[in-house]
């Protein structure tokens, strides 16, 4: 009977153990909600338009899902000013008609962001960084709607990854 009991030790400890780098609280040192963040409408400086608006908005909602800042948008002043750029969209070729190599089937959307957090009234920036977000497309007989359904998937991608970069971050 000992040996049973010193496995079933062994066996709890071990599954404690696993638990032993989980932190309670924000992962950032940031307490949630403590500080306000205003989000500007995205600048675009690529040639593909109406990516701005998907892009903040996704932006937006993804700060207000995450909790870590408060988001400020009835004009209050907030601690913290995320600015973003758009400054790349490109559109990769990532599958070929069987029959036919140069007719694509898929491409894949990619988004480069240049994404500025500063605190209200500073000019230097807490965070200076690039964010790329992406998505496939699967072309059909109208490209350009499809094109246009899939930019709010590529910028929710992209949003998710600032996030987790402003939040999760130690700026």
């Amino acid at each position: 009977m000992q040996p049973r009991r010193l496995i079933l030790a062994g066996l709890g400890a071990l599954l404690l153990s696993g638990c032993a780098g989980y932190r309670l609280g924000p992962v950032g040192g940031h307490i949630a909600g403590a500080r306000g963040i205003q989000v500007p409408m995205a600048r675009n400086a690529t040639l593909e338009p109406r990516l701005a608006e998907p892009v903040t908005l996704a932006l937006r909602r993804h700060i207000q899902q995450d909790g870590t800042f408060r988001l400020e948008t009835d004009g209050a002043p907030a601690d913290l000013v995320l600015e973003t750029t758009l400054v790349n969209y490109e559109r990769l070729p990532m599958a070929f008609r069987r029959e036919d190599v140069v007719t694509v089937t898929e491409y894949e959307l990619r988004l480069t962001c240049r994404v500025v957090l500063r605190e209200r009234g500073v000019q230097q920036p807490i965070l200076d960084q690039p964010v790329s977000g992406r998505t496939s497309l699967l072309v059909g007989p109208d490209q350009t709607a499809a094109e246009r359904q899939a930019a709010s998937l590529l910028a929710d991608d992209l949003a998710r990854r600032t996030v987790i970069l402003i939040s999760e971050g130690t700026w």
